[in-house]
């Protein structure tokens, strides 16, 4: 039987062979994402350990590892702390460090050179130590104001020399530099463009003021422990300083990259369960037309003594060296998609080496265990069928439709499991707690799916008699023939088209959830802003003041109010506290934003020693106008203001107000200061023209390439913009479910034709010509196709009304179907079903007459 199993199995290779591209394309989309985040991790650790100080010393903040305030402020310190940790017993050396992310590198041309894809683009001092990231490899060091050492990456890539002059825009206002020398990565680029300034010009250009520091970097003498080092430093100087050893430094900065990267690979691995889940359906509708095809085959072997249990044994066998093959071949595979997406990040400016992709253990025993148990679940089914052939099959035709009880029984059990999840989705938009309602969401979705999948052979015959109900008009004959050949396996059929069906049903979905998002958003810009104009940073992150000036000088400009925000903790009376963002505003903020008030005015409340507060906050401690509201700022101070406003939440508000204490930006910069501008409102003065008011700022603001200047219709092209990529970026990932699906559809009909031959043979051999035979065989394509597109779109859209009625719950009410997509998904699907049967209709055109009447 093992023999015969093998030689069964080479056999049909080529009827495998995209069953086996199925697991290889599921197994490469896991191996490849487990190497990918692997890599990263492991590069990132790495630099970590080798570049972090041996002791750190840094200002105590409330912020934890993020540092850096979103005001765009850094914690600092006199840089008399260096002279105190360098007299400590055990220090070798202690190097101050001044460092500040979220600064802007301009070139003549004021074009942003910096950082893209996220990274950010730092100044700092330049003071070198032997575990510094970069070696001057070119020019000479900073000595002095208005000269600077630029990384070699973002040299290469815009084209700079030594001597150039460049524009830095940091939180004190905007400076000159000239290009002394480059520094080379001896290290991974992590994508951040680094420009170094010498000790003196980092302190008084970046943070505003000479002596000041953001850390102190510590080197152990010979013979000195870290963790020995860091308790002598830390009895020194006492708790309000952050002290870390190496490793503990390490370990934060590996915490804050696992977060991220344990995101990336979540949603990668659950793109690649998609595809795995349309794998299942392609190999499981492979064995079941295998088994079909070689009933009298398994019948001879009953005949000649197999039992059911060794014949069962057989289809397994081929499944699992399907399974073993495919997950070696997706092993390899993944190492190309790992350095593709290694090339494709370095394009964002992070350079990976792909010579240091990592391989570790979970990564084949997960793809051997996705290959191996996707193939063993897929023919299952099968090989029970297999087993329950009778020695008697081998005297008669296989007859490859199955009965009408089973599909009765079939019928009822998924109808049942298709009205509870339709019950679920029905709960989850009554629910008005949006966690409950998410995972009922969750449920309904898993359960009208697989209902729908379970009931799809009974809805074949009434849908592809509509959708090919036009085809004998159309095409005579011909078309009746395709229309019957869909129809004459329902299952079959059913099973093809759910492949298609679950990658469109997700597509139709996101984009009723995504054309939904963008509606509610129009809707907020239109609630929410009063403003002509907003002036705001591209990265959403902070500028200097020197931007509002700017636009204040501009002729036609009239009333302008500035904001900024703050991390902070709010401390209840009863001792409870709530992490938020504490807001500033110059006077005038009711008239460029849209606010409704339950008590006070924005004036009383953003007077100094005073503070605006949500009416949920409010509500939930008992207060009300004229009561005492604690924050506790991330320097450690508190502060203690009185309330002079209640303000009624807008949880989908634009303006970042939404359940945020605001303050005047006075107060703010009392508890805060340096805080840096968020967003500038802009109304342009009476009798102005809005257009040339708008012009005239940007122009004025071509210095300050960082920020932009939108008005209410720019801010919705810029918000759909954004939902767009993200929609376009899923609809990439499921692209490999849709193409596993395709090759469902050609894997249907290649072994359609295969079991159809002597059919063929005599339908050719009555007059039926080649051209006929190959629009015969694309009409049954175009048709499967065109049902699972059906069924898709029916249950996309159902499971995106539900989830409107979720994001409902966080304040977007507005639902949108966008009825393009669906036009273009039924489009696309019969296109698809067009392509994919190119190959078998070609295949069957070319069959010899004589042989194909002759084929058993």
């Amino acid at each position: 039987m093992l023999k015969a199993t093998l030689r069964g199995f080479l056999a049909h290779k080529g009827r495998l062979f995209l069953s086996l591209l199925a697991v290889v394309l599921s197994v490469a989309f896991v191996a490849g994402t487990l190497m990918f985040t692997d890599t990263i991790s492991g590069t990132f650790d790495r630099l970590f350990r080798n570049t972090a100080a041996d002791v750190s010393v840094t200002p105590h903040t409330d912020l934890g590892t993020d540092r850096q305030n979103i005001s765009g402020a850094v914690p600092t310190e006199s840089d008399a702390l260096v002279a105190k940790v360098a007299a400590v017993p055990g220090v070798a050396s202690a190097i101050p460090r001044v460092g500040l992310s979220g600064i802007v590198l301009v070139d003549a041309g004021n074009h942003d050179i910096g950082s893209v894809g996220g990274a950010p683009t730092i100044g700092i001092n330049w003071l070198p130590t032997s575990k510094s990231v970069v070696d001057l490899t070119s020019g000479t060091a900073p000595q002095g104001d208005g000269q600077a050492v630029i990384d070699a990456d973002t040299v290469r890539k815009h084209h700079l020399t030594i001597g150039q002059q460049l524009r830095v825009i940091a939180a004190p206002g905007s400076f000159p530099v000239r290009i002394t020398g480059i520094a080379t990565f001896n290290t991974t680029n992590p994508g951040a463009t680094l420009v170094f300034l010498d000790t003196r010009t980092a302190q008084q250009r970046l943070l505003g003021q000479p002596g000041l520091i953001t850390s102190v970097d510590v080197t152990a003498a010979k013979g000195v422990s870290d963790d020995a080092l860091k308790q002598r430093i830390a009895a020194v100087v006492g708790s309000g300083y952050d002290v870390k050893t190496a490793a503990q430094s390490a370990k934060d900065s590996s915490q804050q990259l696992g977060t991220f990267l344990s995101v990336i690979k979540d949603a990668l691995l659950g793109f690649a369960g998609i595809a795995v889940l349309v794998g299942i359906s392609l190999i499981l509708n492979t064995f079941s037309m295998l088994v079909a095809q070689r009933t009298r085959e398994l019948g001879l072997m009953r005949a000649l003594g197999a039992s059911r249990q060794q014949v069962n044994r057989s289809v397994m066998v081929e499944a699992l060296l399907l399974g073993v093959l495919g997950s070696t071949l997706g092993l390899l595979v993944g190492v190309g998609l790992a350095q593709l997406l290694i090339k494709l990040i370095g394009g964002a400016g992070m350079e990976l080496k792909g010579s240091e992709i990592a391989f570790r253990w979970p990564t084949p025993v997960a793809s051997y265990a996705v290959g191996v148990i996707v193939t063993a679940v897929s023919a299952y089914l099968p090989a029970r069928r297999a087993a329950q052939v009778s020695p008697m099959a081998a005297l008669r035709e296989a007859d490859t439709p199955g009965s009408g009880a089973p599909l009765r029984r079939r019928a009822i059990l998924g109808g049942s499991v298709v009205l509870l999840g339709a019950a679920a989705l029905v709960a989850a938009s009554a629910l008005h707690s949006a966690g409950s309602a998410a995972s009922y969401l969750g449920l309904g979705i898993v359960l009208t799916l697989i209902g729908l999948i379970m009931t799809g052979p009974l809805l074949a015959r009434p849908v592809i008699r509509a959708l090919g109900g036009w085809f004998p008009r159309a095409f005579g004959s011909v078309g009746a023939l395709s229309q019957r050949n869909a129809l004459r396996n329902p299952r079959r059929t059913s099973a093809t088209a759910s492949a298609l069906m679950i990658g469109l049903a997700l597509v139709a979905a996101l984009s009723v959830v995504g054309s939904s998002m963008a509606a509610s958003f129009d809707s907020q810009v239109d609630k929410t802003i009063g403003a002509d104009f907003i002036v705001q940073n591209s990265t959403g992150l902070p500028f200097p003041a020197e931007v509002a000036q700017t636009v204040q000088g501009v002729p036609g400009v009239g009333l302008m109010v500035r904001s900024q925000g703050t991390q902070a903790t709010l401390v209840a009376a009863d001792g409870s506290k709530k992490k938020t963002t504490v807001v500033g505003t110059t006077p005038g903020l009711d008239k460029v934003v849209h606010l409704t008030l339950r008590s006070g005015s924005v004036a009383a409340g953003t007077a100094p020693g005073s503070v605006m507060i949500a009416s949920t906050y409010a509500d939930a401690h008992h207060l009300g106008i004229g009561s005492p509201v604690t924050v506790r700022f991330p320097s450690g101070q508190l502060a203690t203001l009185t309330v002079g406003a209640v303000n009624s939440v807008d949880p989908n508000s634009l303006t970042g107000l939404r359940d945020n204490p605001v303050v005047g930006t006075d107060t703010l910069e009392k508890y805060a200061p340096g805080a840096l501008d968020s967003s500038v409102f802009i109304d342009a003065a009476p009798g102005a023209d809005k257009a040339q008011v708008k012009a005239a700022v940007s122009t004025a603001l071509a210095k300050d390439p960082q920020v932009q200047v939108r008005d209410q219709s720019d801010y919705k092209k810029l918000i759909r913009q954004q939902i767009d990529i993200l929609l376009n970026l899923i609809y990439g990932l499921l692209a490999l479910a849709i193409i596993i699906a395709v090759l469902g559809v050609v894997n249907t009909l290649a072994l359609s034709v295969v079991e159809r031959t002597r059919e063929i043979g005599l339908l050719r051999a009555i007059g039926l010509s080649r051209r006929q035979l190959r629009r015969m065989v694309r009409l049954e394509s175009v048709v499967i196709a065109l049902f699972g597109a059906v069924l898709g779109l029916g249950l996309g859209l159902v499971w995106g009304l539900t989830s409107q009625r979720l994001l409902a719950l966080k304040g977007m009410q507005s639902l949108s179907i966008p009825w393009v997509t669906v036009v273009a998904v039924v489009i696309g699907a019969g296109l698809v079903g067009l392509l994919a049967a190119l190959g078998p209709a070609l295949r069957a055109s070319r069959l010899n007459v004589l042989d194909a009447i002759a084929h058993e």
